[in-house]
Formats: C-alpha cells, structure tokens, sequence
C-alpha cells in the first residue's frame, strides 16, 4: 500500500510541475546565439526596418554593423529602459542627437549591461547601431548566425531587430 501511495504522489507532484511549467511560461520565450527572443507585448516604438541580412561576410574581414533607424511615433516621449542582445558577439550602441553614442549594450548575464535610459521625444528617433564580431566564437562560429537585439521600453515593450549571416573563414 505505502509504494502505490508513493507512485500516486509522485504522480501527481510530476503533473503538477508539468501545470505550472505550462502556465508560468507566459508569452516570453528566450534563448542565446540565434534563437528567437520574443514577447507579444508590442512596443510603441517602430522601425522601417527591423530586419538585415549581410549575406556571407569573412571572419578575416572582421566585424560588421548595420544601423537600424527606431522613431517614436506617438504623441508622447517613450523611456528606452533597456537594449540587449542575444549573444556576446554582438553589441548596440544607441546613437543619439548631437551624435551622442551610450553602450555597448551586450547579452545580460554575461557581465555588466547598463541600462539605456534614453528618451526618445515624440516623432524623434535614434539610430541602433548593432555590431556583429564574426571571430568572437572562434574556428567553431562559422556557418549560419541568426542574433536579436531587443529594445524594451519603460511600459516593459519590447522591440526586436534581427540580423543574419553566413560567416567563412
């Protein structure tokens, strides 16, 4: 009797890690090196252009940017609390009025991310410069690379600018 009544509870303890699992993962899911991170929180921030991809780029030829352009649309001035990325081999800056940079802004958990705190007045917008460093992974990071930076204003909304490529020796 005492072992079925130890199978039943572990059972239902299993089930209900699996219920919670299932419901404390909300909207958010997140990962590093070239999974998506995402929210359905939609930011009020826009961008023309949230998407690059620079095809086959050269680890010998070093690093790569791409500057995305991120506008405030509403009526109101929007606080960028937060820009990171999703791998250590890349890094944002936020380049701001007066050509003012702040970052690099790198992957949390990895070291010191400062906060942005950037105000972005209504219909302004700043230029996110993202750099990609193609050696950072050394020998073994060639072949496809999928990163994120994500913009996340002080609502909690998030923003998220993409880029690919194709890294050779």
């Amino acid at each position: 009797m005492k072992t079925k009544t130890i199978i039943i509870l572990i059972g239902l303890a299993l089930a209900g890690l699996f219920v919670w699992g299932y419901f404390s993962r909300g909207s958010t899911t997140a990962s590093v090196q070239g999974v998506s991170i995402s929210s359905n929180s939609k930011s009020s921030l826009i961008a023309s252009e949230i998407f690059y991809d620079f095809g086959i780029i050269s680890m010998k030829n070093g690093d790569v940017s791409k500057e995305f352009v991120v506008t405030n649309p509403t009526a109101e001035d929007i606080n960028l609390k937060t820009v990171f990325t999703s791998c250590m081999c890349t890094s944002a800056f936020i380049v701001g009025p007066d050509a003012n940079i702040k970052g690099p802004f790198k992957m949390p958990g990895m070291g010191y991310v400062p906060r942005a705190n950037e105000i972005i007045k209504a219909g302004d917008s700043r230029i996110i410069r993202i750099v990609y460093n193609p050696n950072a992974h050394g020998p073994a990071g060639v072949g496809k690379i999928d990163r994120f930076v994500t913009l996340t204003d002080s609502f909690g909304n998030d923003l998220q600018l993409e880029i690919k490529a194709n890294v050779i020796p």
